[in-house]
């Protein structure tokens, strides 16, 4: 399944709009980061442009398949001068792997690929195989001096996972400094919701075209990951294409979603993933000792986990049998 095709059902936006409805509405809709992104903006006159130009530029600088881009010959070369984006957001992401102790991990890149996720030609390698790629998945051994950056022999790096987010920060800047009142941009899934209230639906794994619930909230970024956006099936069974890097193997842990909401687009982007692989009480322990994001994580078993910040902000959607559990502090 291409992302292009599924991103797109991770999350669905109800807008409150009552701040906006006297301004006048600009709309933009695209092809950028393998997805298709949407923008709607109000009273921003003429903004669209400019963010849309600013989605391709990044795409064009961060992609591992672009042999223009900067992350292309990296990985090639196996060292690279680097500027200023690129160079921002591997600290960045080298930080966060830091953080989450790997459960996020830029390294994982030759392991997707082996499976077949980014080619769509899928298959299943064998042990020798997978064990040779764990050893080669470890942000540590990525070498950052000054604008140099240096990766082991077999290593390579794929910026995807926060490539959105990133993107999200850099168009809040933007429509900060633009005379916008409020925005919804749906960045391939990663959604950047500016300057109003919002009722955020996200989407039931089990039903992808439906939701399994609502949360109200104001500005921030909302990012999902999933098992259902990119997977394929053998011999009747499932493997999705979110890794877990220290395996080198699709993550089965019980989790089928994980959103994430914050005002940081990177690391919403990134915590989606890295509780993913954590499963709920990696993630829940996670949540107790950071600060600065929120979860809805829903396991296999029914169970929806909320932590306690915007409980009561969420709500089931009608019908919706799930069990609902709040995740204290």
């Amino acid at each position: 399944m291409k992302k292009t095709t599924c991103i797109l059902l991770c999350i669905w936006m109800v807008l409150s709009l009552t701040s906006c409805k006297n301004t006048a509405e600009e709309t933009a809709s695209f092809e950028a980061m393998d997805t298709v992104m949407s923008l709607k903006v109000y009273g921003g006159d003429g903004i669209c442009g400019t963010l849309e130009a600013r989605a391709h530029e990044l795409d064009e600088l961060l992609s591992s398949a672009d042999t223009d881009s900067e992350i292309y010959r990296l990985n090639k070369n196996g060292t690279a001068r680097l500027t200023g984006d690129a160079l921002t957001l591997i600290n960045r992401s080298l930080s966060l792997s830091a953080e989450t102790d790997g459960s996020f991990d830029m390294t994982v890149y030759p392991a997707v690929c082996a499976w077949g996720f980014i080619s769509g030609n899928y298959q299943i390698p064998d042990g020798k195989t997978l064990d040779a790629l764990a050893q080669n998945i470890d942000y540590r051994q990525v070498s950052v001096n000054g604008d140099s950056v240096s990766l082991p022999e077999n290593a390579a790096i794929d910026l995807g996972a926060v490539a959105k987010g990133y993107l999200a920060d850099e168009c809040a800047d933007i429509l900060g400094g633009s005379g916008a009142s409020c925005a919804v941009l749906n960045l391939g899934g990663t959604i950047l919701l500016y300057g109003a209230a919002f009722k955020v639906g996200v989407a039931d794994p089990e039903n992808p075209a439906g939701y399994f619930g609502y949360l109200s909230c104001g500005e921030g970024v909302v990012a999902t990951s999933g098992g259902y956006e990119r997977y394929f099936e053998q011999d009747g069974v499932r493997y999705i294409h979110i890794l877990d890097p220290k395996t080198a193997k699709p993550v089965d842990n019980g989790t089928l979603s994980v959103t994430i909401f914050s005002d940081d687009g990177v690391l919403s982007d990134a915590l989606s993933t890295a509780l993913f692989v954590m499963g709920i009480d990696k993630a829940t322990a996670y949540y107790q000792n950071h600060d600065g994001f929120d979860f809805i994580l829903l396991t296999d078993d029914g169970k929806l986990y909320v932590t306690e910040e915007i409980y009561d902000r969420f709500s089931l959607a009608d019908g919706c049998s799930y069990q609902l559990k709040k995740v204290k502090k």
